[in-house]
C-alpha cells in the first residue's frame, strides 16, 4: 500500500526536512521518499491547501472509561476522538472499574487497542484500587506495558506513600504523574476561590490546595532523586515553584490543559457544568501566567485531560455535576487560538517530542526508512466546533459553538490512515 503526501509543509523540528515543502511517499507504512514532484501512480494521494505534516502528536492524560463505564467512552470511541484531534498516541489514566492496578488490566488495554489507528498506552495505578494506602504491582505493570504511574484523577494524598512510590519507580526508570490537589483543603470546593466564587455564593477551591502538594512533592522528588510530572497545573505560584525546582536540578516536569490556558472562573457566572473541572478554572492572572510559562518553556507539554461525562452527569445542579470535559478533538484549535504568540514549531515540539522524552517513549522520526507516524493539519484555518466534530461518545465540551483556529486533517500511523 502506498500513500503520497503532495506538497506538504514539513513541521518537525527534529527532522532534517524541517521547514521544507516536499512530497512524502509512504510504502507499507515506511517512509520511502521525501523530495519534490514524486510520481507514484498506484498511491493514495493526500493533498490540500496549506497542508502541514508533523510527527504524530502524543497526549499524556486522557480517560477512556474502559473497562467499567463504557456508556461514557470506550477504547474504540476514545481512539476515534484521539484520531479526530490529531493524536497518534494517548496515555490513559487508571481510573477505570476495575482500576488499572494489576498486570492483567494493563494487558487488557494494550490487547484491545493493539491494531487501532491510535496507540493507547496505559498509566498504571500507584496504589491498589486507587485507595492511596498500599503500593500496586508497579514492576509487573511496567513489564506488561504501563508507561508511567499515577492515581490519575485521585491525587495521591499521603506523603509517605508518595515517597515510597518515587523510590520504587527509580528501579524501573519510571515517572510518577501527580494531579496536584490537597483534598483536605479543597474537598467541598466547586470552583476557584476568589471574587467570582464569593459573588456566586459557591464554596471555593483555594489555589494553595494545589500549591502545597506541588511544594511537598518537589521536596520528595528532590530527596529521592526521582522523576515526577505535575499535570493540570493552574496557578501562577505553581509555575513559580516548578520553575525554581527545575533551576535547582530537581527532576520535575509539568503539563497544562488547553482549558486552563483559555478559560477563567469568570465564565462560571453562567453555571455551565461543562466548566466544572479539577483543578478548577482559575483567575485571568493565573491564565496569563500559564500562557507566559508556555512561551518561556517552563511548561513542558500539553495534556488534554479528556474526561467524558454522560448527559446525566452534567445536566444537573452545578453542585452535583461531575468534574471534567472532553478535550482531544478541540485541543489544537484551542492552543492555536489562545497562544498566538507561541511559534508553531514550539507548539508542535510540545505535542510531539517533549512528551515522549519525559516518559521515555520511543522517538518518532521523519526520515527515510522510518515508520510513518504523522499528523496532518492546517495551522491557520478557522472553524467552529459543533457536535458533528466530536467522535467521543460524550459531548461535554465547553467549546461547542466557539470559533477556533487550526484544523486537523488526519493521521497516519504505519499503514493506517484516518482522514
Amino acid at each position: 500500500m502506498q500513500i503520497l503526501l503532495k506538497n506538504v509543509q514539513i513541521t518537525a523540528p527534529s527532522s532534517p526536512f524541517h521547514g521544507q515543502q516536499q512530497d512524502i511517499l509512504i510504502e507499507n507504512g515506511i517512509i520511502s521518499q521525501v523530495s519534490s514532484n514524486i510520481e507514484a501512480p498506484e498511491a493514495q494521494v493526500i493533498e490540500g491547501n496549506n497542508l502541514h505534516v508533523s510527527l504524530g502528536w502524543t497526549d499524556i492524560f486522557s480517560h477512556f472509561c474502559d473497562p467499567g463505564q463504557e456508556y461514557k467512552e470506550d477504547l474504540q470511541t476514545g481512539v476515534a476522538a484521539a484520531a479526530k484531534g490529531g493524536f497518534t498516541t494517548v496515555m490513559v489514566v487508571p481510573n477505570t472499574q476495575p482500576a488499572l492496578h494489576t498486570k492483567p488490566q494493563i494487558e487488557y488495554v494494550i490487547s484491545k487497542t493493539r491494531h487501532s489507528a491510535v496507540q493507547v498506552l496505559p498509566i498504571g495505578a500507584i496504589t491498589k484500587n486507587l485507595e492511596g494506602t498500599s503500593l500496586a504491582e508497579m514492576y509487573e505493570m511496567s513489564q506488561a506495558g504501563a508507561v508511567a504511574f499515577s492515581d490519575g484523577l485521585k491525587p495521591l494524598q499521603s506523603p509517605g506513600m508518595m515517597l515510597k512510590a518515587l523510590q520504587y519507580v527509580k528501579a524501573i526508570n519510571g515517572t510518577i504523574i501527580q494531579l496536584p490537589d490537597d483534598l483536605t483543603i479543597s474537598a467541598h470546593g466547586l470552583m476557584h476561590e476568589g471574587i467570582y466564587s464569593t459573588q456566586l455564593g459557591m464554596p471555593g477551591k483555594p489555589a494553595i490546595a494545589e500549591e502545597l502538594i506541588i511544594q511537598r512533592d518537589i521536596e520528595l522528588a528532590k530527596y529521592t532523586d526521582s522523576r515526577i510530572h505535575f499535570t493540570g497545573i493552574s496557578t501562577r505560584k505553581a509555575v513559580e515553584l516548578i520553575k525554581r525546582a527545575k533551576a535547582d536540578g530537581v527532576k520535575v516536569t509539568c503539563s497544562v490543559t488547553p482549558y486552563h490556558l483559555s478559560l477563567t472562573d469568570a465564565g462560571l457566572e453562567t453555571y455551565d457544568a461543562n466548566l466544572k473541572v479539577n483543578p478548577p478554572l482559575r483567575s485571568a492572572d493565573d491564565v496569563k501566567a500559564l500562557q507566559d510559562a508556555v512561551k518561556e518553556g517552563v511548561i513542558d507539554c500539553f495534556a488534554t485531560h479528556h474526561l467524558p461525562q454522560d448527559w446525566d452527569a452534567k445536566q444537573v445542579e452545578f453542585e452535583y455535576a461531575k468534574n471534567g470535559m472532553i478535550g482531544l478533538e478541540s485541543c489544537f484549535g484551542v492552543l492555536r487560538k489562545y497562544l498566538p504568540e507561541v511559534p508553531l514549531d514550539q507548539l508542535i515540539n510540545m505535542l510531539t517530542i517533549k512528551p515522549r522524552e519525559i516518559f521515555n517513549l520511543p522517538a518518532h522520526t521523519l526520515a527515510i526508512n522510518a515508520t510513518a507516524n504523522f499528523t496532518l493539519f492546517d495551522p491557520e484555518e478557522e472553524w467552529v466546533l459543533t457536535p458533528a466534530h466530536l467522535a467521543s461518545r460524550s459531548k461535554n465540551s465547553a467549546y461547542i459553538g466557539a470559533q477556533l483556529k487550526g484544523t486537523v486533517k488526519g493521521i497516519i500511523n504505519g499503514t493506517l490512515t484516518q482522514l
